[in-house]
């Protein structure tokens, strides 16, 4: 072997060692990472018709603390009854007082966290090209003449809040009787919205949130607000939530998000702090 062959080979003993300590060191997390990651991420259990507010008010949280929130939207009903089941999440968000009620008796919400954060509204829609407008809605209100051979899409009337809501108005309007065979009753207030959207239902009755976020259908009418319960949104810490989850809800009574939630169309039902 050569001089110049036997220095090569002595300085890859001697490096070899140095070169895989380093690359492990690398590869290897810091002491501090998985202290300063634990904990920060909460799930949050809300009702559908929350989506497009409590995306951005939850991107706007994460920013502020570092803590990421994962957010599961379905009807109200669904998240109660997974919450009942032992589904994993941090705070519920309900579109009726019913629901959260359900799940204080279930013993699936800490009581003390709960508070009434947002009303809501809701309004007749039809597709965006619909001949249909200017609905004055009120007693004696004939909404199946106003359906013609269409059918009309709101959630389920048994469960969906946004569908209880809508039946109790037409039954104090004396609508609900004559309209209830043509009614298409969805699984949650967002697939109500998109049969309308889609042209599958020629009306549909849904929150005033919803309709300001889908282009594809207009308000033709607006329901009095004594035709049913009032809509307020619930909220609270489940029994098995995250200490990070105090913070969020401190967070979802802010001015900051009372700003994202009234943009969207929300009533905000209590005085925001600080």
């Amino acid at each position: 072997m050569t001089l110049m062959s036997r220095c090569l080979v002595i300085t890859a003993l001697v490096c070899a060692p140095l070169f895989a300590m380093a690359h492990a060191q690398d590869a290897r997390p810091s002491a501090a990472a998985p202290a300063a990651l634990q904990g920060k991420t909460i799930t949050v259990f809300a009702a559908a018709s929350m989506k497009n507010a409590l995306d951005e008010a939850n991107t706007v949280f994460t920013a502020k603390t570092g803590v990421k929130v994962t957010a599961s939207y379905a009807a109200s009903s669904a998240l109660a009854k997974q919450l009942e089941q032992g589904a994993p999440a941090d705070a519920f968000i309900s579109a009726d007082i019913d629901w959260m009620d359900y799940s204080a008796r279930k013993k699936t919400i800490n009581e003390p966290s709960r508070v009434n954060l947002l009303g809501n509204k809701i309004v007749l829609i039809a597709p965006k090209d619909s001949k249909l407008a200017d609905v004055k809605i009120g007693q004696g209100f004939d909404l199946a003449k106003l359906a013609g051979d269409g059918r009309i899409a709101t959630g389920d009337v048994k469960a969906v809040p946004v569908g209880k809501y809508a039946r109790a108005a037409l039954e104090k309007l004396g609508s609900w009787q004559a309209a209830e065979p043509k009614f298409a009753m969805a699984e949650s207030v967002r697939a109500a919205l998109a049969l309308v959207s889609r042209g599958e239902a020629v009306l549909g009755i849904v929150y005033k949130t919803d309709a300001k976020v889908d282009p594809g259908v207009k308000i033709i009418g607006v329901f009095p607000a004594d035709s049913h319960p009032a809509i307020i949104y619930p909220v609270a810490a489940t029994t098995a939530a995250k200490p990070d989850t105090a913070g969020y809800l401190a967070f979802l009574r802010s001015a900051a998000a009372k700003a994202i939630f009234e943009t969207y169309g929300f009533t905000f039902l209590i005085k925001p702090t600080a």
